[in-house]
Formats: C-alpha cells, structure tokens, sequence
C-alpha cells in the first residue's frame, strides 16, 4: 500500500483532472506491475472505488472496466470490486457502479460466447445489483436494455435465456420487497417491450420471455390486477408495433401469428383459473380483444388454437357476475366467432370435433335475463352464429375424434367441460353410453353403493347427474352455510343445453336441466329462457329433434318451485289456452298447467278456472282436450284430496262423459277421493250405480272401475246391499274367462282381484256362495301369469283368516283307521296268543319282529330286573336263531338282516331304559353298556353253534351295529374284527356268507373317522370274492360289498390318521369304490360267459390303481350242472352288491354309469320264451342265472334313479309288464326245481318293492290295471299248491306294494299317512303311497285279511310261519313312526316335535289347493294344470301357517318332474328366472319343519353329486338358502353341507360346463346363502361359525378383483362384489380385521399373493364407505397402496377414493396430505401423485365433469387440485400440502433430469426405473401447482421453482 500511498493521496486532491491523472496512475502502475493481484493491488483498487469524489469513483470504475476488458484483471474480481462498492456507496455514486457492472456483465456474457450459467438466481449479476439497494432500478433498466442491444448479436435466444432467471427474480420479489416493486416490474416489461419494438426482427424471443414469466406476476389484491392489466397492455402494444411492422415479410409473420395466438392464450389462461378473482379483468379482455383484431386487419388467417381461448372465455363468462365484464368477453367472443366464421368454411366434421361454440349456448341464454341491454344485445348476437354451429352438430352426431398421442397438455376448466361434452355428444348406442360414464360421478354415487341393485351398464351421465344435483339440494337443505359456485350450475346446463339436440340424449338432458333447477335458485328464469328458445329453435323443419318440443314443455312446471317464478310460468302457459288455439296445444297447456299446480299450490286458481265442468260440453268434441282435463282432475284429487272437493263437480262430469276414457279417468278421481275418506263411498256409490253398469264394454273403463269399488270394503258391513252389488261386479270382472285376453283387460281383471282382497274375508264368504273354492277353481283354471299372482294374493288372505279363525277348543273325533291298520294292531295277540302260546321257534320271523318284552312288570333299581329282560331277549334269540332257516338264500337273509334290526332295536332299548333306573350316567354310557351286554353275549352264543344259528348270529351283529349310532366306534371294531375272522374262514362257508353281508352292513354305519375300520373290512370283502370258491360266499361279499358302498364319498373330507398314506382320503375312497366296481363286474362278466359291452365299460370307468392285485378268477359256473340254487343265489348277490353301488358311483360323478348299470340289470329280466326251455345253450343258462338278482337289484336301481331323476315316467309300465310276464309265465311252467321257485319268489319279492317304490315316491303314477293284475298274481303264489318259499314271495310282493320294504336295507320308505278323505271313487291311475289312499287301500285290504288268515292257520306250519313273517313287516313298517331316529343326521336340534296332526276341514282353502296338486285327477282342478299355475299353487301354500296331513313329499317329488313332461301345458307359464321346480324348493323350505318327507327331499338334493346335477336356476335357489337350511339341519349334516359347499366352489374354477357367467352367478348365491346364515347367528356360540368362515375364505380367493370398467362383461363382477361384500358385513369383526389384514404388495414376492390383497384392499375400502368399518382401518392402509407401481393399483386407488368420498372433511385432508408426504421418499412417486389427483378429482366442485382415466387425472390435476385447496374447507392444509409437494417435485425433477440430487436424502428411497416414463408429466403437473401456490412457498423456493426447465 506504501508503493500507492503517494498516488492516493494525490486523489484527495480537490481538482478533478488531477484526481483522474492520479487514479489513471494507480491503474497503471497496477496494469504493469504483477501485485494487481495482491493484496495491495485489491486495497489499492478499494481505495479508489470507495473514495468520496465522483471524479475519482468515475475514473476509477472506468478503469477497472478497461483492467478487465484488457483481461489483466479477471471478470469475477472486477465484478466482486464492483459490487462491494456499490453496497456501501452514497446514493449519487450508484449510477456509475451500475453503469460499470452493466459494462462487466456485457464483458463476461461475450467472453462466455452467450453461455454464461450461474447455479442459484441470487448469483445472477444483475440479481446481486437489484437486490443490493433500491436506486439501482433505474440504471439498471438502462443496463439491461444495453445488455440486450449490444449482445444481440450473439443471439436473441440465448440472451433471453441469461436474462429469464432476473426477470422472475424481479416479479417473485413483488410480495417481497418492503417498498412496492410493481413500478419496477412495469418498468422492466415496458423496458423490453421497447426493444422488441427497435429490433422487431429478433423480437420473438423476447416475447416468449416475457410470456413464460407472465405466470409468476401476483394477482393477490387490486394493485397486483392494475399491474398486470398494465404489462398486458404494455406487451399488446408492443405485439401490435411488431406485426404491423412485420407484415410484409411473409417468413416472419407466421411465427408472429403464433405468437400472438398463444400470448392470448396465455393471458386467458391466467384470467381464468379457479383461483384468480382479478378485477381489471375488462381492461386485459379489452387489450387481447385489440391485439386480434390488429391480426384480423393485417389478414391473418383465424387460428384453430383460438379454440382454447373461447374454452377459457365459456369459464369467465360463467364464472363473471359484472355486468362491464360480461360485455367485454361478449365482444371478444363475438369478435373470435365471426373472425372464424369468414375466415372457415365450417365443415360437418369441424362442428362436430372441434367446435366449441354450442358450449356458449345455456351461458349465452343465461345472460339474455340481464338488465343491461348492452349485454343483452352483444349475446344476441353471439347466440346467433352459436345456433348454426349446433343445428350442424344436430345433423352429423356420428364423427368420430381421433385423439392424439404422448403426454396430454395441463387441463383447464373450459377443456374439461368440452371433453365431457364431446364424449357423451359422440355417443350413438347403449354400450357406449355406458362407456361414458366412467366418470368420477359413477364412482361417487353407483360403485360401491350396495343399497341399491342398479349396476354398472344401466346408467347415464345424465342420470348420475340428476342424482348429483339432488345431493346437492339436500346439502343445502341440511347446511346454511353451503354455498355452490356460480359457474358450476351454468357449466352443467351448458353441457346439458348442447345434448338436448342430441338424437338419442335428448330427454335424459332435458331432465337434467329440470334437475338444474333445484340446485341454484337463481337458475329459474336462464331454464325459463333455455325453454323458450328451444321451443322456437325445435319447431323449424330441419331440426331433427322436434320430438323433444312436448319434452321441452314440461320443464316449466319445475321452475315454479320459486315463488317468484310463478307468475312468469303462468304467464308463458295462458297463451296455448286460449279457445282458438289447436287442440293438442290447448290439451298439452292443461297438463302444463297441472304440473305447475303439483310443484306450487299458488298456480291452483289458474288450474280451477280451466277444470270448469262446463268445460267438459264445450269441447265435447275435442276428445284430448277433455282427456286433459280429466287427468288434470285425477291428479288434484291423487296429489291432495281437499283440492279434489272443491272440483267434485269436474269429478262428477268425468263420470257422466260418454267416453270411456274420461269415465275411467272420473272413476279414477273418485277413487282417490275416497281412500282419502273425504268422501264416503256408498253415498257416491248411490250416484254412480247406473254409471257403473256397463263397465265390461272398456277395459280400461273396468279397471278404473275396480280401482273405485275396493274401498267399498271399509263400510260393507253398514251397507250389505250394496257391498253385495258392489262384490258381484268385482268377482264378475275377476274370475271371468270369456273376457278377451290381451294386457288391458288383464289389468282389469287384476284389479278386480286385488279389490276383493281389501274385503274382509269372513264377509267375502257370506256375500259369494263357494267362495273358497271358486278361488280355488279360478286358481287352477287360470293361465295368465299376472292374474295367478293376483289370485295368491288372494288366497294367502284367506287361508291366513282360516287359520286364524280355526275352533282350537273342539277336540275332533279321532279319525279311524283303516281295516288293514286294525289288522295289524291285534297281530301279537292273534299270532302269539297269551293263553295258549305258540312257541317263538314256530314263527321266528314273526318273533323277532313282534316280540317286546318291557320291565314294567320287573322291580327297577336291581342287577336282577337287568338280567331278566336281557335274560330274555337272549333266550327269545337263542331260539330264534336255532329255528330260523336261511336255506342258502341270500333274499332270506336279508329279509332275516332287516328283521334283526328290529329286534336289536327294541333289546337295545330295554337294556338302555333297565342300566338308567339303576344309575345316572351319560347316555352315550348306557348305550355302550348295553350294546357291549348284547355283544358278548351273542359272541359267547358264536362260539360253539349249529350252523343254523351261527348264520343268524353272524347277522345279529350286523344288526346289532347297525342300529348303533356312529360314535360307538369300539363296539363296532370289535364286531368287525370277529366277523373278519369269520370270513377269513374259507373252510366254514356257513360262517363265510353271513359275515360278508354284515360286515359290509357294519362298514357302512361306521363314524366318518373310522376310515382305517371300513378299509379293512372293504378289503376283506374283496379277498374274499376273489379267493372264494362259493359262489353263495362270492354272493354275499357282493353284497356287503354294495352295503359298504353306501358310505363311500359321502363326506368332502375327512381327518386322516397318521398311517394313511399321502393320498386323500377322497382319492382312497374313489380307488376302493373302483376296485369294487371292477371286481364285481369282472366276476358277473365271467359269469355271464358272453360278451357285455357294458360290463366292459364299467372296468374301463374306474382304472386299475397301485394297489389292485389282479387274481385270476378260476371258480366259476359249472357248465354241467343242473341245480342252480347255489349258483342263483350267489350271481344274485354280485347283482344285488353291483345295484347297490350305483349311489357310490353317481357320487364319484359318473351319473352315465348308473343308467348304464339301469338298463343293463333289466335287460337280465327274462321273458317267456326262454323260460320255457329245460335246456339250452351256454348263454341262455347264464341268463336265466342272471335274472333273480336282477329282479331283487331292479327295486334298488329305480328308486336310486327316480330320486337322482334318472328314471322316465314310459319306463314303469315298460318294468311292470316285464314282472307280470314274468311271473304269469313262472306259474305256468310247471316245474318244482330250485331255480323255479327262487326266481318266483324273487321276481314278486322285486315286483312288490318296485310297485311300491314308484307308489311312494308319487313321481310316475301306476295305471291300475296292471297293479290290480301283479296283486292278482301273488295271490296265485301264496295261495296255490306251490312251495313255502313261493308262498312267502307272493306276501312279501303284497306288503311291498304297500311300501313295507322287505328285503331293502338301502331305502326306506317314508310312513304314508291316513288318507285325506274317506272317499272311495274308482281311479285309474294310482300315485302316492296306497295306505294314504282310501280307493287303493280297499282294494289290497282283501289281500292283507288272506295272508292274516293264513298267519293263523296251524294246519301248515312253515306256511304260516311265512305268513306271520310276512305281516309282521307290514306292521313293523307302520309302526316305524314311533321308533326312535338314533344318528338321524337331517334332524334338526329339535328333532324331538312330535307329528302334530294338521285336522283341515275339507272346505278349507288351504285344503283345496292342496287337493289340486295331490291329486291331479281332481274335479277341483283343470282337465291339465299347467306349469304357471302349478307354481301360483305351490307359491300360495308356501304362506299357508299350516298344511293338511297329506304326503307332500311324494307330491313334490312328482312336480319337480312335471316341468320336463312334454305333455305338460305351457301355456301361462312363469317368468323365465323362476321355475316351477324352484318353487318346489322353496315350498320344502317353507314347511320342511313340519313334514320330514319335505325335510329329506332337501337332504337328497343337497348332497353334493345331487346337488352337481341339479340345474343352476335349482343350485343358486339352495345356496341361497342355507340359512334356512342351517337352521333345519342338524349340525353334523350342516358340517356336511359346508363340506359339500366347499368342495363344489373349488370345482366350479374349472369346470367346463358353466359360462362365466354362470359360474358369477352361483358365487353371488352362495355369497348371499352364506350372508342369510350369518344374520341370525351367534358368533359366541354358534358352532358352525368357523365353517361359515371358511367357505367366505374360499369364495373371496375366487373373487374377481373388482373393476370400474363399466363394459357388460364386469356386470357379474360387480354384483358378486356386491353380495361379498353384503356378507362380509356381517361376519364377526375381529375375525374380518384379522382375515382382510394385508401386509405387502410387492409383486416380485413369491410368499405373497399380490391379486389377493388388492381384494382385501378393495373389500376394506367397500366396507369403510359403508360403515362397516372404521376409516382408521383403512388408513392403516397408505403406507402399503401408495408405496407400489401404479399400473397395478388403479382399481385399488379408485376403490379406496370411492370410500373416502363418503368420509368425513378431516380424513380425507389426511388422506390428502400424507400421500403427497409418501411421494417425497416413495420408489414410485407417480403412484402416490396419481391418488392425490383422483381424490382431489372427487372432492373438488368439478367432479361432475371428471373422467376417469389414467391419462386424464394427472392431467386435469392443474383444474382438481388448484380448485380444491382454494376452497374454503381446505385451504387450512394448502401450506403443508405444497411444502411436501414442492420437496416432491425436486426429487422427481432431479430424477427426470439425472442430476445427483435424486439421491441426496438418505431416507428417501430411490425412484425405480420405471417411473421414467411418467416423471415429464409429474414434473410439469407438479410444478404447475407449485407455481399457482407459490405464495405458501419461500423466495428462495420460488426461484429454484422458476428456475426449473419445465417443458410447457
């Protein structure tokens, strides 16, 4: 410094030329010396810069400026020393300063060669100086212009670039700076408008400049808007020099057009966001009106982009309240449309896709309501071009837009309205109007809302729209303080007001308008307008929608729901009601008129003076206008019954009228009147008898007339003679058949009905003789569908009055029973006489059946009176056991078997009663005490025998365990174990068969669990066929091999033991049901000895598994023998076991199996011809082998059949014809040999049960002639000279016939109850059991008295024997309803009802329909029910509170085959979703609680390979109903059910006989089955519970992910959501939390199943907007939905958004904020971004216009999201929103640029690659909103905000 100081000091100097010699000296000496750089060097240069002296501050300044131009000094310092200076100089030295930093910056932008960057905007140069003081603006202005001219030459561009991070810094600073910066702003733009007025030429990018950073000027308060209004003028001005001056030169001025159009644009655009109140808004509307109008004089063409504008200006104009803004963007408008117009020859295809002209239309009409006539004269004028616009848009609906590709510019409001508009104008047919609405409005008012029924496909936008606007009326109702904004309804009827031109979406816009109304009351009189100018612009002829005028009209009555709009409405009206006006219009006005009266009761004097009676004689020959008027009148009188009065002269001048329509109309009127009690019925009933005479010549006329007459009923007891005249003509109308058929007259026919129901029964049956059954007749003769459902209506109400008026006080005689029930109430007397006893071993069968010894007479509470009773029945066994011979006949010991049962079954209940009088203990105890006594002793009894007795034992312990429930597992295995042993004994063929057939008895009764027991005894079975040499044995194990198949693939599943292998115990159970099914047919087939296609085809269904061993079959039929006995009995034993299966194998699913086994058994039926050769070949031997097993195994087959419905009606007299030729043939022969009478005895054995098979189940009747002649026939075997076998086979045949069952062990037939009448007319058919008809029980009481006889007649013993066998059957069979059910599985928990006997009078209703459908052949009923009224019957006994005592089961099992008859009349039958078997079903439902048959007949149908074969309309019907079930079932059955549910869920996946569809359709039932067992169950005790659990488990796996897609093919999806949900609701809540608990969506994770928690998820969110859980456990959620890829979660967003919208304001602010808070760390940003938009989409005010679409909410988020935090309600969370959002838009920004930033946070996660594709389009939409909520964002946030290069 020491080197300078003399130099310095010289600067002190006061002289100024030597203050610059010296400072010129000082820079010299810098210049030359190397410590310019130094530290002296820099003090030196301070010194001088912060001098005192202008002159030395100037000189130096100019100095340093040389220092660095001649690079001695470098830019950055000389900048630094410049800067320094400037900030601590006086005020009057700060022009220098700038003037030199403006000069250095010049320097380094050219040294940089146009590239110089800074990192921050406060390093910008010019920056630092005007951030550094205030007096620096105005030279700086002067440097910036400086800047520009003399660096211009390095391009335009690029300076603009080096200078837009200044100018935003100049215009973020406004709300700043403490002095008011907006001068300055002015300033700089004014600045450069300036330049781009001197260099015109390179003024373009200045422009655009100036346009990019327009967006950051504030618009906060009035001067913010003065200022702007100012730049824009400033900018159109200098726009306006450019063009002009540009014109010439054609190169230039296109891009000048251009930008003049996008700075208009621009500018707009700003004007118009929700956000921006600006109130210079004329002024700029104004200056852009002059800046296109410069355009159009200079002749430059109209631009298309000029379209945005008008979007824009169809906001303002909506949004604009002042009446000098309104005018102005009329001109402008006005202006741009007729520019287009001259400058367009406007095609078909313009109007169509890009004109946005009829938007202006409801706006424009809307303003025709102004007080000013400025305003109203510009939109006349507008209106005018708009309407030509949309007359095109009327004629060519059809073009189609073709959309363009990449990313989707930001949304405005205006472009949102149009593209709605666009979407639902192009729409053409049904199937895409439903695509349509995949708008924001279907999610908030359809998806999800399971109250209504209503799915996707079925609605519009139009009717989402009035429900939306009727929300918004009931918000208003409930809050004062909402407040809607005004542009909303205008833009909705905007949309609305283009699509009443619409071809096909016309009315629905028209009702949307009228929904309009209520939302804003100032929208009256705009509608009132809209009315009116449509009215004018539909009656021209080339309009294509004139159709609508009448439409049109009638929105005006809605408009009188403002008091002041009254007169207005009114006064539109009266013109059409003038007398000269058309009759149509002056008709048309009356209605008009009567609306307005319904929607304001101000309007009622206008209304009163048109309905004038008189009115009726003056246009008397208008037919419509008095039409008119009486309806006018019918509605006064419906709407409000005292308005009514005052016009009942008009009333009564309706009903004088000669036209029938008025009549009707007037009768109608009074009608109304009178259910209002207003008027008394028979007082005008006086006045109206004569009118009411001749009412059948209308039907129009009658059913108005019925509608009247019913309410007569409330006075009909004051007035009888009259009620009387009045039920007459109803019941006349009603049950008239001659009336013509057409849907009039059955209106009228069904009113009548429906009015005799509003009379008191009791009353209907004094006034109408045979009331009752002339319903009945009526019922059952009727066809139509509409009248049946009238006629049950009506017969529901009087069997319920029936019921309710039944005598319960008077006991009715006992009705006696039959001759043959007395018969066989004395048997045990007559037979076992008490005075001279017969010895049990004289009549063993009859003992085991009748024997009862009871310990009445023994002392109780002793040791001693057990072992008397159990010392009896054990001697009672021993000498039944010894007496009783089986003879090799397996037919016998099955009959002995059955009659075992029943001895076992009494012994065990005297042991049970004689163990509890001595001790208390449980009951399952006594039960295996006592069977455990009986147990050892017959074992004991086994060990050292006769073989005739140990036969019987070997049964006796089948029986025993047989008899036992499943649980006594011990006494069983034990049993099993000692039989085993048995018939391992190859050496004792008397032990061998016997235990076959009970150790296949006890296989089938034993416990689920007990799996391992039954495989060894299967096992057993099979060794033993294949080893043995009998064929009695072989015959035996056949048949216990056909018991053992009763219990295969009985359950779905089952607990395997740890010894079973790895199969399941399904699969294992399949396997042994094959080996049984092969082996049997193996063996028949190598008996047999000829080929059998089908035996074949049986072994090739089920394949041989790994454990088959296949052993050779080597003892066969002797070909040389003559006695067939062994041999018959032993093939009739593989038969019977082969028939026996046919259950197993239609469960294992192979239903053409069975019928195949069906056909092939009577195929081995013989017939005469064969039977009569003594000899013959090989196959005609086998054959006649064949035919006693298949005689006995028939029965079986058909009754397995009918109840599979397998088996057709043709086929019972085909098999009965058979047995009678077969048996008639039998008699004949006259022959003793063995094989004779087995097969006579067989073949009547099997006759009877088949007779009685078909009788019982009721389905196929019996002609009597044939039933009469097989009757015949057993009556020629027991009583002719034939052997006691044949004997006992033509008993057996009679007692079978009236459904006793000997020899079945498989089916029992249900006891038939007492006949319903003692009547006896002769039948032809028979159908039902016999003993429930009185006619058939006379006939076979003949039969039953002759074996009686015989049972008493000691003359021949064994005969006799056979005999008291035989009766004893019969009697057990009908005393089997008062045994006990032990392990009866369909009983419910209160199984112990006792049968209540239903006494029904005979003339009762409930029993005639009854009657009609028990008994077809009926008087009752029609010469042939059809379907329709079979189904009104059974809908009608369904409601009945109790039913006769008749066999409903039978009944019921014969309609449900009625449907398929094709002789059935079709003629009126039901609905195609409801058929006449579904009734069936739900019929049992009803009363299955009341009658068992009805109760097993749901038990059958419920199993699962029933339940497979059922029809799917049958299927869905059940599963439906499971509640109900479950609360009939027992609950070891409903565990079964659930199985079966289960089961038949997991197989619908993938099968292939169901549709989609189909299979959709049987999950919504099984949904709502599973919803109904839900309601009423306890979740605390219910033990079903957790299988109720486990099949929605199931179903929810296979549930479709919910979709919003409105396409056809989701409408399954959403209704079986709707059910799943609906169920869910009702599930247990701790369970449902734990089951939809959802803790990852990764989809790379193979642990977790990514489809199925997107169900969770939806089925949380479903539940949340319905209230079934809290919205805290759906936010449990966020962390989890918003952290994934978006393309995978759409369906999940919406779903979650949809529920949210239901939520309270808090939550959804919550929602809102923490999503964009989880953008800021997420690895997929745009997923969170992408919820933000769909829920500021559905909650902000311009949701109605939203569509729902990827594309489009990311887009239309600058609308959604700027709207909704400007709203009131939450702009209380914009602060925190935009900081996250702004930290959110860095990291994306970094990321889409590739900069570092993207990891410069350690806890945020990194973006994925895969969001690349989405960053641009998050980058602009996030930074769109940042910029318009810059404001809750720091300076310093704003400038890296503007800093950013978004591409716009």
């Amino acid at each position: 410094m020491a080197s300078y100081a003399t130099l310095l000091e010289k600067t002190r100097v006061p002289q100024p030329s030597i203050q610059r010699l010296a400072v010129i000296s000082v820079f010299s000496k810098l210049r030359s010396a190397p410590e310019s750089q130094s530290e002296t060097g820099r003090d030196a240069i301070s010194f001088c810069l912060t001098s005192e002296s202008i002159t030395v501050v100037d000189q130096s300044v100019r100095e340093l400026c040389r220092l660095v131009s001649d690079s001695v000094l470098d830019i950055s310092r000389g900048l630094l020393e410049l800067q320094s200076a400037l900030e601590g100089c006086d005020s009057k030295l700060v022009p220098l300063f700038v003037k030199g930093l403006g000069f250095l910056i010049r320097i380094g932008y050219e040294q940089k060669h146009g590239n110089w960057k800074f990192n921050s905007t406060e390093n910008h140069p010019f920056v630092r100086i005007l951030s550094c003081r205030v007096e620096t603006q105005t030279e700086l202005l002067h440097q910036v212009s400086l800047f520009v001219m003399r660096t211009r030459r390095l391009g335009m561009v690029g300076v603009c670039e080096f200078l837009e991070p200044f100018v935003n810094f100049v215009i973020l600073r406004v709300p700043f700076a403490d002095s008011s910066p907006s001068l300055f702003v002015r300033e700089l733009v004014s600045s450069m408008a300036s330049l781009c007025c001197s260099c015109r030429h390179e003024a373009l990018p200045v422009f655009r400049l100036v346009m990019r950073c327009l967006k950051y000027i504030p618009g906060k308060n009035s001067e913010d808007n003065r200022n702007f209004s100012c730049i824009v003028k400033t900018l159109v001005d200098a726009y306006t020099v450019v063009v002009r001056d540009l014109a010439g030169t054609r190169l230039e001025v296109g891009e000048v057009h251009v930008i003049g159009v996008q700075l208009v644009d621009t500018i707009v655009l700003l004007c118009d966001s929700p956000h921006v109140q600006n109130t210079e808004q004329e002024a700029v509307i104004e200056s852009l009106r002059h800046l296109l109008a410069v355009q159009k004089d200079l002749g430059l063409p109209y631009s298309r982009d000029l379209s945005l504008v008008i979007l824009s200006l169809v906001f303002m104009l909506a949004k604009s309240s002042v009446e000098h803004e309104q005018l102005s963007i009329l001109k402008l408008l006005l202006f741009l449309l007729k520019w287009k117009s001259e400058n367009e020859n406007l095609s078909v295809r313009d109007a169509a896709c890009s004109g946005v002209e009829p938007l202006l239309l409801f706006p424009i009409i809307a303003l025709m309501s102004s007080p000013s006539k400025s305003v109203k004269g510009a939109a006349s004028k507008v209106l005018s071009i708009v309407e030509n616009v949309l007359v095109t848009m009327s004629n060519a609906p059809k073009i189609e837009v073709h959309t363009s590709e990449g990313d989707s510019p930001l949304s405005r409001v205006g472009s949102v309205v149009f593209r709605i508009m666009q979407q639902l104008w192009l729409q053409n047919d049904s199937e895409s109007n439903a695509r349509s609405t995949s708008s924001f409005l279907r999610v908030t008012y359809i998806n999800g809302s399971e109250s209504h029924e209503t799915y996707p496909g079925s609605v519009t936008w139009n009717s989402l729209l009035r429900e939306h606007a009727k929300r918004l009326c009931d918000r208003k109702k409930l809050s004062a303080s909402f407040c809607l904004p005004q542009e909303i309804p205008i833009l909705l009827g905007a949309v609305a007001g283009v699509l009443v031109m619409h071809p096909s979406l016309g009315p629905d816009a028209i009702d949307s308008l009228t929904a309009l109304g209520g939302i804003d009351p100032k929208m009256s009189v705009p509608l009132l307008l809209v009315v009116l100018y449509y009215s004018n612009l539909l009656s021209r002829t080339n309009i294509p929608c004139q159709s609508l005028l009448s439409k049109l009209l009638g929105l005006l009555p809605s408009l009188a729901a403002q008091q002041v709009m009254i007169p207005l409405v009114v006064q539109t009206i009266t013109p059409m009601l003038h007398k000269d006006a058309k009759g149509l219009l002056y008709a048309t006005a009356i209605r008009l008129l009567c609306q307005t009266w319904v929607v304001n009761d101000r309007a009622f004097s206008s209304l009163q003076e048109v309905l004038r009676p008189k009115g009726f004689k003056d246009f008397i020959s208008e037919r419509h206008i008095c039409i008119s008027m009486a309806a006018s009148i019918e509605d006064v009188c419906k709407r409000h019954p005292d308005r009514g009065v005052d016009l009942i002269l008009s009333v009564q001048a309706c009903i004088e009228s000669q036209d029938f329509s008025v009549r009707a109309l007037g009768f109608q009127s009074l009608s109304h009147l009178c259910e209002a009690d207003v008027i008394d019925f028979y007082t005008a009933w006086v006045v109206i008898e004569k009118h009411a005479q001749n009412i059948k010549l209308d039907p129009l006329l009658a059913c108005s007339a019925c509608l009247l007459l019913k309410w007569g009923a409330m006075d009909a007891e004051a007035y009888p003679e009259d009620a009387e005249k009045v039920l007459n003509i109803l019941w006349e109308i009603g049950s008239s058949m001659q009336i013509p058929k057409d849907c009039q007259w059955t209106k009228a026919r069904v009113s009548a009905l429906m009015a005799l129901g509003q009379y008191e029964v009791s009353f209907l049956e004094k006034q109408i003789s045979d009331f009752n059954k002339k319903c009945a007749y009526l019922l059952f003769s009727e066809t139509d569908a509409k009248i049946l459902n009238a006629i049950e209506d009506l017969s529901v109400k009087i069997m319920i009055h029936e019921h309710s008026v039944r005598r319960r006080y008077v006991r009715e005689k006992k009705v006696s029973g039959s001759k043959i029930e007395k018969l066989l109430d004395v048997i045990p007397q007559v037979i076992f006489p008490a005075g001279k006893r017969i010895k049990t071993g004289e009549l063993p069968g009859a003992a085991l059946l009748c024997f009862s010894f009871s310990p009445k007479d023994v002392k109780l509470g002793s040791s001693k009176s057990f072992r008397d009773i159990h010392g009896q029945y054990e001697e009672a066994f021993k000498v039944v056991a010894k007496s009783l011979q089986l003879s090799r006949n397996i037919s016998l010991a099955l009959i002995s078997l059955q009659s075992l049962k029943a001895f076992m079954s009494r012994w065990m209940r005297a042991n049970i009663l004689s163990i509890g009088a001595m001790a208390t203990e449980l009951s399952s105890d006594k039960t295996f005490k006592a069977a455990n006594n009986i147990m050892k002793c017959l074992v004991y009894m086994a060990e050292e025998t006769l073989p005739r007795s140990a036969e019987n034992i070997a049964l006796a312990l089948g029986a025993l365990c047989a008899v036992l429930p499943p649980a006594a597992h011990n006494i069983k295995a034990t049993a099993s174990k000692f039989l085993l042993g048995w018939l391992l004994e190859h050496e004792h063929e008397h032990r061998q068969w016997t235990a076959g057939i009970s150790l296949g008895l006890i296989s089938s009764s034993l416990h689920v669990t007990d799996h391992k027991q039954k495989f060894q005894n299967i096992s057993g079975l099979l060794e033993v066929l294949c080893s043995s040499k009998s064929t009695l044995v072989k015959g035996a194990c056949g048949v216990g091999l056909g018991f053992s198949c009763q219990d295969l693939l009985t359950r779905t599943e089952a607990s395997a033991s740890s010894d079973v292998d790895s199969e399941s115990y399904k699969n294992q159970e399949e396997g042994l049901l094959g080996r049984i099914v092969r082996l049997l047919s193996s063996v028949l087939h190598h008996f047999l000895r000829t080929p059998c296609d089908v035996l074949e085809s049986l072994s090739a269904l089920f394949p041989l598994g790994k454990e088959d061993n296949v052993i050779p079959l080597t003892h066969l039929l002797d070909e040389n023998s003559d006695d067939f006995d062994d041999d018959i009995w032993g093939i009739a034993g593989l038969i019977i076991g082969l028939g026996m299966s046919v259950g197993a194998i239609y469960r294992a699913g192979k239903k053409d199996a069975v019928v195949k086994i069906k056909n092939l058994i009577v195929s081995w039926i013989p017939y005469a011809d064969p039977l009569q050769q003594t000899s013959g070949s090989n196959s005609n031997v086998s054959l006649r082998v064949f035919s006693a097993g298949s005689c006995l195994a028939l029965p079986l087959v058909i009754t397995f059949c009918q109840k599979m419905e397998l088996f057709d009606a043709h086929e019972v007299d085909h098999l009965i014809n058979c047995y009678k030729d077969l048996i008639s043939e039998l008699l004949i022969v006259k022959t003793s040999g063995a094989f004779h009478k087995s097969l006579l005895m067989a073949s009547c054995i099997g006759a009877g049960d088949l007779l009685g098979s078909v009788l019982n189940e009721g389905i196929h009747p019996v002609e009597m002639e044939p039933l009469k002649g097989l009757l015949e026939l057993f009556k020629t075997c027991y009583s002719g000279l034939y052997p006691p076998v044949v004997h006992f086979g033509g008993m057996l045949g009679v007692v079978n016939v009236l459904g006793a069952g000997a020899g079945d062990l498989v089916f029992s037939h249900p006891v038939p109850r007492a006949p319903s009448s003692s009547e006896e007319n002769k039948i032809s058919y028979a159908s039902g059991p016999v003993l429930s008809n009185s006619y058939l029980t006379q006939q076979l009481t003949p039969f039953v008295q002759e074996i009686f006889l015989i049972a008493q007649n000691t003359t021949d013993r064994q005969q006799q024997h056979y005999a008291a066998w035989a009766i004893s059957f019969l009697r057990n069979y009908l005393r089997s309803r008062d045994a006990s059910s032990q392990g009866n599985e369909i009983q419910s928990s209160d199984s112990h009802r006792s049968s209540i006997s239903h006494n029904v009078p005979e003339h009762a209703m409930v029993m005639k329909l009854a009657q009609g459908l028990t008994n077809p052949s009926s008087l009752l009923a029609a010469s042939s029910l059809n379907i329709g009224t079979m189904a009104s019957a059974l809908r009608c006994l369904s409601h009945a509170p109790r039913l006769p005592n008749l066999d409903w089961g039978a009944t019921i099992r014969r309609l449900m085959r009625q449907e398929t008859q094709p002789d059935v009349s079709q003629s009126g039958d039901l609905p195609k979703e409801i058929t006449l078997r579904e009734e069936c079903l739900k019929f049992s439902l009803a009363h299955a609680s009341e009658f068992d048959e009805l109760l097993t007949f749901l038990d059958e149908l419920s199993e699962l390979s029933r339940f497979k074969a059922l029809e799917q309309s049958l299927q869905s019907c059940l599963l439906c109903h499971l509640g109900d079930l479950m609360r009939m079932f027992s609950g070891s059955r409903m565990d079964k059910l659930f199985d079966d549910i289960s089961c038949f869920v997991t197989s619908l996946s993938s099968d292939q006989v169901y549709s989609c569809d189909q299979k959709s359709s049987l999950r919504v039932s099984c949904w709502k089955g599973l919803s109904q067992c839900l309601e009423g169950t306890s979740f605390e005790s219910s033990e079903y519970i957790t299988k109720i659990e486990k099949c929605i488990e199931l179903l929810f796996s296979v549930l479709p992910v919910a979709s919003l897609s409105p396409v056809v093919d989701q409408m399954g999806s959403v209704k079986e959501w709707s059910a799943a949900v609906r169920c869910l609701q009702q599930s247990h809540r701790d369970w449902l939390y734990k089951f939809l608990q959802v803790s990852s969506l990764e989809t790379g994770n193979g642990k977790t199943d990514f489809q199925g928690n997107l169900k969770k998820i939806q089925a949380k969110a479903k539940l949340a907007r319905l209230g079934s859980i809290p919205f805290s456990e759906l936010g449990k959620l966020k962390a989890i939905v918003l952290n994934c890829e978006q393309s995978d979660i759409w369906d999940v967003h919406v779903e979650i958004v949809a529920a949210l919208h239901q939520a309270e304001g808090g939550i959804k602010r919550q929602w809102l904020i923490d999503a964009v808070e989880i953008s800021c760390v997420s690895s997929y940003p745009s997923n969170a971004i992408l919820f933000v938009g769909l829920l500021s989409s559905i909650c902000c005010e311009y949701m109605p216009f939203l569509t729902l679409d990827r594309s489009t909410v990311l887009s239309d988020m600058s609308v959604t999201v700027t709207s909704l935090l400007s709203d009131p309600n939450w702009e209380v969370v914009a602060e925190p929103f935009i900081s996250f959002l702004w930290t959110s838009l860095e990291r994306v920004y970094s990321f889409a640029t590739d900069s570092d930033a993207n990891n410069a946070k350690p806890s945020s996660q990194k973006i994925e690659q895969s969001e690349r594709d989405h960053a641009p389009m998050l980058v602009k939409v996030m930074h769109h909103i940042c910029v318009v909520f810059r404001d809750h964002l720091p300076l310093e946030k704003q400038l890296r905000l503007a800093a950013m290069m978004v591409v716009p």
